[in-house]
């Protein structure tokens, strides 16, 4: 088995079941609705953001309580948190600042996943299902922040469609996540006992 770096793609499997059903959630609700402006979907947005964020919180809380080091997915919570809070206070601007917090957020969330595909593990699937949702981020991003001159709410859309990809790959890493830890778990026990018969 590739050796993997115990960083925060390490973070308990059910974090990313969370992140993935909520991205999924509001992914679906952004990607179809039928609203004619950003400003009845930017809340929708906004609230997503913070409930990112809360399972973020709780990922922290969990690694700080297990010693695995809580640095990482509490600056991913607040970098959620500050983007959907910012959302909600400008939700009654134009359309403007609406496309450029979401354009920023998006390229920055692509980038950090672009990061931990290539600085934290070298398990191949780790990797492909990181980069992939970071080439995503980044493309949607240049995307939303370039579709200013269409339709008023085609770049919400493709924010959606960018967290419907989050959400699906979330969800897969969650099952794969879940197979290294039980193999990890193996491993050390085969570990104990072939330490403890020769001792």
């Amino acid at each position: 088995m590739a050796h993997i770096k115990r960083k925060y793609i390490d973070s308990h499997w059910l974090v990313f079941v969370f992140q993935g059903i909520i991205a999924l959630l509001f992914g679906c609700l952004t990607l179809f609705t039928s609203d004619e402006t950003s400003a009845a979907m930017v809340p929708v947005v906004g609230i997503s953001m913070l409930a990112l964020a809360i399972v973020e919180f709780a990922n922290s809380v969990y690694r700080s309580y297990n010693s695995q080091g809580w640095l990482v997915a509490t600056a991913v919570a607040v970098f959620d948190a500050i983007f959907g809070l910012l959302l909600l206070f400008v939700m009654n601007e134009g359309m403007t600042w609406h496309l450029v917090l979401i354009s920023i957020y998006t390229l920055l969330r692509g980038s950090f996943e672009l990061a931990i595909a290539f600085h934290t593990t070298v398990d191949p699937t780790d990797r492909f299902i990181w980069a992939l949702c970071g080439v995503c981020g980044v493309i949607f991003g240049i995307a939303i922040f370039n579709s200013g001159h269409l339709a008023n709410v085609d770049f919400m859309r493709f924010f959606g469609a960018y967290m419907m990809i989050l959400g699906i790959s979330s969800l897969i890493y969650s099952a794969h996540n879940r197979e290294q830890q039980r193999e990890d778990r193996l491993a050390r026990s085969e570990a104990a006992k072939s330490a403890k018969k020769h001792s």
